[in-house]
Formats: C-alpha cells, sequence, structure tokens
C-alpha cells in the first residue's frame, strides 16, 4: 500500500493498545486513534482491577509508553453507537478494530435474583472502583453481617476481598471520597465464598489466593466439606503448575488455625447456589445444592439442599459483552462473531475493514496478557487484507476532530489524560497517598480539557 493506512480502534483497554501497538510496529505506515467512551484510557485496568491491587496496575506503565507514541491518538468520552457508528468512522478510516471488552455481569438465573440484597460483582467493581456510570451510594444493608459471593474466579475474590476488609485499610489506595465511606458502612464479618465445583477446578490464580491472608483483620477458613480431588483434578494438577500451587496454598489454608481476626472469609466447595431466599423482597439467605466429583472433574448433583443465612448476594460467574451498533452480535456467545478476527455476518462472509480483538471477540476469558497474542492474530489478518481495504473519504488525520467538534462532543486527548493524572496525583499526595480518582464525568472532562 503507497498510501497511508488509517485504522479506528474502539476500546482503550489493553486489547485495544496492545493492537494498536502491534500495528505501529509493522512494515505499513499507519496512524491510529483509540476511542473510549470514558474519559480516561485504561478500560478494566482502571476500572475493573480492585484497588489494592496496585501491582497488576504496573501494566499502565507499559500502556503509557504505547500511548505516547506519536501515531497514535486517544479520544476519550467518545461513545460508540451514540456519538457515531461504524458508518461515520468509514468516512475517516480504512479499518475499524473493535476492543471494547466485556463490562456487564453475566446472568444467573435462579430464582430470587431480582431480590435486594442481591448483586452482580461487575457493577460492585464499577462503584468500588470510581466509574463515573456507577452510582456514588452503593445500598449495603446495616444488617448484612453475613454475605455470599457466587464463583471462583479472580473477581469473586476481589469482592471477597473487598467486603472483608476495614475501610481504613483501603485509605493506602487510590479509592475516592465516597467509596471510602460506603465501605465504613458495610457490615459483613463473614464473607462466603461458594464453589460449585472442587479446590482443583477453580479459576483464581495463585497470587490472588495467597492475598486473602495479606490482612491482619481477615481470618480465611477452608470447610473441609466437598475439598475432594477426583482423579480429573488429579490430572489437572499434574498437568498445571499453576493449578498445584492453587491446591497447595487451599491446603494450606485448610491445616491453618484461624486467629480470632474480626472478619472472615469462608471458603465452600462442591455447593451449587440453586435459590437465593426472600423475605419482604430482602435477601434473607442462600440455598444450594450439595454436589460430587464425578471422576472427570465435572460433578454432579446429590439432591441435599443447604440453607445459608446470608444478607446479601454477589454474583462473580462472568462478564458479558455487550452489543455494538452496525455489526452482527451473537447472543447466545456475547460475542461479536468473527473468524479469527475479521468481523464476519450471519452467511460467514467477512464484513470489509471490521475486526475485533480481546474479550468481544473469543469471550471474557483469561488474563490480560493473553490479549497480546489475540492481537497479533488479529492485526496479522488485517495486515493480509491491507490491499483489499477502501479508502476512506476523509483520510485526514484532523477530519475526525472536526466530525466530533461539529457533533459538539467533548471529547478528551491523549495530553488531557496526562493533565488528569497530574491532577489525581496531586489529590493523593496531598492525603499522603499515592492518588485520589475523580469519580464524575463531567469533572474528569474539565480538568481533562482545561
Amino acid at each position: 500500500m503507497s498510501r497511508q493506512l488509517r485504522v479506528a480502534v474502539i476500546g482503550a483497554g489493553p486489547a485495544g493498545i496492545y493492537a494498536a501497538d502491534i500495528l505501529t510496529k509493522s512494515e505499513v505506515d499507519v496512524t491510529i486513534d483509540i476511542l473510549d467512551r470514558d474519559p480516561t484510557p485504561f478500560g478494566l485496568i482502571r476500572y475493573g482491577v480492585a484497588p489494592d491491587h496496585p501491582r497488576i496496575k504496573e501494566i499502565v506503565k507499559a500502556l503509557k509508553r504505547v500511548l505516547s507514541n506519536d501515531d497514535i491518538r486517544f479520544f476519550g468520552n467518545v461513545n460508540y453507537g451514540a456519538d457515531l457508528k461504524l458508518d461515520h468512522l468509514q468516512q475517516f478510516y480504512d479499518a475499524v478494530i473493535f476492543a471494547t471488552g466485556a463490562r456487564a455481569d453475566r446472568d444467573l438465573e435462579i430464582p430470587g435474583i431480582d431480590l435486594k440484597g442481591s448483586f452482580g460483582a461487575a457493577d460492585f467493581v464499577s462503584w468500588y472502583d470510581g466509574h463515573p456510570d456507577a452510582p456514588r451510594d452503593w445500598p449495603f444493608d446495616p444488617h448484612a453481617e453475613s454475605v455470599a459471593v457466587l464463583g471462583v474466579g479472580n473477581v469473586g475474590l476481589d469482592v471477597a476481598r473487598m467486603l472483608a476488609k476495614t475501610a481504613d485499610e483501603q485509605l493506602v489506595t487510590e479509592i475516592p471520597d465516597n467509596v471510602y465511606a460506603g465501605l465504613k458502612a458495610n457490615a459483613a464479618k463473614d464473607v462466603h465464598v461458594f464453589a460449585r465445583r472442587g479446590p482443583a477446578q477453580v479459576k483464581f490464580t495463585p497470587m490472588e489466593l495467597r492475598e486473602l491472608s495479606h490482612s491482619p483483620s481477615i481470618d480465611v477458613i477452608i470447610h473441609p466439606e466437598g475439598f475432594e480431588l477426583d482423579e480429573g483434578s488429579m490430572d489437572a494438577i499434574r498437568a498445571s503448575k499453576s493449578v498445584k500451587l492453587v491446591v497447595d496454598v487451599l491446603q494450606n489454608y485448610l491445616a491453618k488455625e484461624p486467629t480470632g481476626a474480626a472478619h472472615r472469609i469462608h471458603i465452600h466447595f462442591c455447593q451449587n447456589p440453586v435459590e437465593i431466599l426472600g423475605e419482604d423482597g430482602r435477601v434473607v439467605g442462600l440455598r444450594t445444592e450439595v454436589t460430587e466429583l464425578d471422576g472427570t472433574g465435572n460433578v454432579r448433583g446429590t439432591g441435599e439442599l443447604v440453607d445459608w443465612p446470608v444478607q446479601a448476594v454477589y454474583r462473580a460467574v462472568g462478564y458479558r459483552s455487550e452489543n455494538l451498533a452496525g455489526i452482527p452480535f451473537d447472543d447466545t456467545q456475547a460475542i461479536v462473531p468473527n473468524d479469527g478476527g475479521r468481523v464476519i455476518d450471519i452467511e460467514g462472509d467477512p464484513l470489509p475493514g471490521a475486526y475485533v480483538t480481546g474479550w468481544i471477540k473469543r469471550g471474557p476469558v483469561g488474563l490480560i496478557g493473553h490479549t497480546k497474542s489475540d492481537a497479533a492474530q488479529t492485526i496479522e489478518l488485517l495486515l493480509s487484507d491491507v490491499d483489499a481495504l477502501v479508502a476512506p473519504p476523509e483520510p485526514e488525520r484532523d477530519a475526525v476532530d472536526r466530525y466530533l467538534a461539529g457533533r459538539g462532543i467533548e471529547f478528551t486527548t491523549w495530553e488531557g489524560w496526562e493533565q488528569l493524572d497530574e491532577h489525581e496525583l496531586a489529590l493523593g499526595e496531598a492525603a499522603g497517598r499515592t492518588r485520589i480518582k475523580v469519580v464524575p464525568r463531567d469533572e474528569m472532562v474539565r480538568i481533562s480539557r482545561s
């Protein structure tokens, strides 16, 4: 291709930034604009990682280096589907890569799921991470001393830890004032985490599991009922060092005597949630069916039911991507239909110039690092299609700026993020902390555009 390639990336999380980085390092002459509905970059690194995980947030340093590239621009506070759609983008770009991730809670269809006191983990994470579209207050019940978390992935452990830790312990993090005030109102003393299968089938990582015991206010209690290892479990342990480490940590917790800490995280195995119990419209309990491993690492129900007196339930059973305007969507799998990263229509034919990467491409599985190889596959396909891409009518770099300004959209930029970043760091320094997040969207936009 003799002309310069113009590419838009929708989504400024790791998946989109990795795709932009790989593309700029190719032999093709290309400029890239990354657009995101948030006023800030970094996606779930900023709004999906628990505030007491500063080590995971170290990845932001690498992403900043990418976004500092002069061939890459950031447009924040631009909502795909409302502010512009695919046919608008095709006026300015040869190709569009969708990297919008997954932010909604996956459904859990059991009776009682809509009771007051039943929450989605994604909503809770958005609240404690200070997302501008999340409610400013969380409806903690002052009587909810016993709480259930359904799901044994890293998000489930984050939710359990945030519920069990004291608010004052979180003051060393970047939580905004409204989150601190909310956590102060949290009455939870016992947080019960329920796994449908056994210890070798959990999805959290060894580091996440070890960190549960780092708080002096928390005892981690592993209940021996259901702590089973069948032949399928042993195969998983032999095949994966990570699985072996997780099981070893769980066994250490199992053998450890409680210290009498004020808060407890209980982990229960082979308990399948079947109903959330309610009274007067509020959660008063959780009903589970006891399961047993079948020799393959899967479980079967035993018919034995157990009722747990809890006053709130948080479902952490996975994230779900949302439909995107103007392109196909597989509602069953909650992904954009694609062939290796090329968006395909209902007939299986490629949608010219449209690509996907990250969770919107393959579903919400894998860790942050997995998005690099995923992005590389998508970019390889895009590069193989370069000669067939249709040139946009308005390829000038400032054409999209004029379009957004003409629509009255107050978009933010990379330079604007650097201003907001400095502002948040200054707020933290004044309070003896690393950072304090700004939450309201209009305030973030004002600071970024000042």
